[in-house]
């Protein structure tokens, strides 16, 4: 026969679990777009990815074999 305290405890726990899990997704759902930049403004940009820039290519010349 199970006590009704253990079991009371755990619906406490499983509640406090899940409202600290929904608290997390409503926040995280309504953050507000970033301002300035986002808003119409465009950036110029350079090309995006992987560069082999001069300290990489030293890096790559230190772990030849």
């Amino acid at each position: 026969m199970k006590s009704t305290k253990s079991t009371t405890r755990r619906n406490f726990l499983l509640a406090a679990g899940l409202g600290g899990a929904g608290a997390v997704a409503a926040v995280a759902t309504a953050r507000k777009p970033a301002t300035g930049a986002a808003k119409g403004a465009k950036v110029a940009q350079g090309p995006q990815g992987y560069r082999a820039s001069e300290h990489v290519l030293k890096y790559y010349k230190t772990t030849e074999v």
